[in-house]
């Protein structure tokens, strides 16, 4: 049993099933790794980013796209440093 709100459920759900097996690693482990420590409004705004498309997130992440002015912030300069994606080794 989880101890995620359903609400935050959806969200690390919709994290790890983005569509490829980068966008999971990097926008799901940048869940697992800080969620707990966001605020309210940092949660809406994590809603919100992810429903862009993926290449874009991981364009902002990488810095090879501009981050629009909605996204400018703590939340998305922390996603920049990419220190928290964990690839599993078989």
């Amino acid at each position: 049993m989880s101890d995620l709100s359903p609400r935050l459920a959806r969200l690390k759900f919709r994290a790890w099933h983005r569509g490829t097996r980068e966008a999971d690693y990097m926008i799901g482990c940048f869940f697992d790794r800080f969620h707990a420590q966001w605020s309210e409004d940092e949660i809406a705004l994590f809603e919100r980013m992810i429903e862009e498309e993926d290449v874009d997130i991981m364009g902002w992440a990488l810095g090879t796209l501009s981050i629009p002015e909605e996204y400018r912030g703590p939340l998305v300069e922390r996603m920049m440093k990419l220190d928290y994606v964990i690839i599993p080794r078989d």
